[in-house]
């Protein structure tokens, strides 16, 4: 299916830019080529049929639905709802008090918050591409799991006493207005949300509409971490010395995962982009476990997003935050290299 792409690298490297396939350029520049192409192509296509499938869904319905469950269904929904709808950390405020003033509990929120950049249905097409469908599932796997812990954690922890006071009010409206019947679950911000929800569903023309604008605003979005990931994937590929990540990093070392999120924290990027990277480096030798680390420090400990959720809480629940994620990503990474021979 994707041997075009490869032909086509073929003939733009070899042929038009005259490069040898042996030198490190002439394999970098076939590498950045591949997988550009290959991942726009993914994205105009593929992410339009996603979108018509998804067309109905939208935040406020997953954020209503979340209001009426249990805690445990809800770090699994929460998680789950944030695998399958993307948010960049613009995103991060306007949620997080959506869903505060429905009175969802902030585990269940973070749930969502945490899964989201992580995982989304990007993500899941250029990895099934680049490294296969085991990879894959064990992206998704992983990804969820540190949204369903993380939620489970803040919330034994309480850690809606250091929300900033008037998030903090939001969730207690919430929360009271739930306790006081069914009927009364939804607070007034989200009563001009509910009606239209009432509305008939999409026509397949609004599906479509819908599916455009949104793979055309994803493309807008991501297009240049598509750049920067395949750039530094492609530097990786050709001119990293053949063996220097085996030799020095390949054997897993206890402190190359930690090593590996620490680094990764600075090189913000979201899902597309880190993949590339993620592919070059397992290619190199890099272990599974510490790829996985690195990719996802780089990609969910974003200082934009921290910086805005600041906004919402306090320093010690952002704090919290970050050192969950970072101790997450750690054990993750420990835990993939001791099994990297049954993967």
């Amino acid at each position: 299916m994707f041997e075009i792409f490869t032909q086509f690298a073929d003939w733009l490297a070899y042929s038009v830019f005259n490069l040898s396939p042996d030198s490190k350029l002439g394999s970098s520049v076939h590498f950045f080529i591949e997988d550009v192409s290959k991942i726009y192509a993914l994205l105009l296509v593929m992410i339009y049929a996603i979108a018509l499938l998804r067309a109905s869904l939208n935040v406020e319905r997953v954020r209503d639905y979340l209001a009426g469950k249990n805690r445990g269904i809800g770090y699994l929904l929460g998680s789950g709802f944030g695998a399958i709808t993307p948010f960049c950390s613009c995103s991060s405020i306007p949620v997080f008090l959506g869903f505060t003033s429905a009175g969802i509990p902030v585990g269940i929120t973070m749930s969502f918050l945490l899964t989201s950049p992580l995982i989304n249905e990007v993500a899941i097409l250029l990895l099934m591409s680049l490294l296969g469908w085991q990879f894959t599932l064990l992206y998704v796997v992983v990804g969820m799991t540190v949204g369903i812990l993380g939620g489970w954690f803040l919330d034994a922890i309480k850690a809606e006493r250091w929300l900033q006071s008037f998030a903090a009010k939001a969730l207690a409206d919430g929360q009271k207005k739930n306790a006081v019947s069914d009927s009364t679950t939804h607070s007034t911000i989200s009563n001009s949300i509910s009606d239209s929800q009432e509305n008939p569903k999409m026509s397949f023309a609004e599906r479509h509409e819908f599916a455009k604008e949104e793979s055309l605003e994803i493309f807008g979005r991501v297009w240049k971490w598509v750049i920067i990931g395949v750039g530094a994937g492609a530097a990786l590929h050709g001119f990293v010395p053949d063996g220097w990540i085996e030799q020095h990093l390949g054997d897993g070392q206890w402190w190359s995962v930690p090593a590996a999120v620490l680094l990764g924290i600075p090189l913000y990027s979201n899902a597309t982009g880190v993949i590339p990277i993620m592919e070059s480096l397992i290619n190199n030798g890099l272990p599974i476990g510490t790829t996985l680390a690195f990719c996802m420090s780089t990609v969910a400990a974003s200082f934009p997003e921290f910086i805005l959720l600041k906004q919402v809480m306090q320093w010690k629940l952002l704090a919290t935050v970050f050192l969950l994620l970072l101790v997450s990503f750690t054990i993750v990474g420990w835990i993939f290299n001791a099994f990297s021979s049954f993967l």
